[in-house]
């Protein structure tokens, strides 16, 4: 674990609805928002600038949902909620980008390392 390099992805809540973003290119797929951490950032410090960066958008993050998951040898993937603070989100590296209700979280076709998070985040739509 110590060898992986932590990626945060963050699952930002609005009204009910998640922000999916499409990552381009041949191993694109829909994704939540978010980046590596950088050397001396908390989690939550490099969703909030990951996300400023990508998007455009302010968010407070929230809890994590638990999971580490793999995304190869050098990477592992935490997902956390966030609340949307301010701002709308600016395509800067994503070819689009949905808010989805719960109901459809299954409609898209999530990277591999994203999937395991959909039930986790489905728990708490219906918290």
């Amino acid at each position: 674990m110590s060898n992986q390099q932590i990626v945060v992805g963050v699952a930002v809540i609005r009204a009910g609805r998640v922000l999916a973003a499409l990552r381009p290119g041949p191993d694109g797929g829909w994704e939540f928002p978010g980046g590596k951490v950088e050397a001396g950032e908390t989690d939550e410090q490099a969703a909030v600038r990951e996300l400023r960066e990508e998007l455009g958008l302010e968010i407070e993050p929230g809890r994590s949902l638990g999971l580490d998951q793999p995304i190869n040898d050098k990477y592992v993937l935490r997902v956390y909620t966030a609340s949307l603070l301010t701002g709308e989100p600016v395509l800067r590296e994503h070819g689009a980008i949905r808010w989805v209700g719960a109901g459809e979280l299954a409609e898209l076709d999530w990277l591999p390392a994203d999937r395991p998070f959909l039930p986790l985040l489905r728990e708490v739509f219906s918290a």
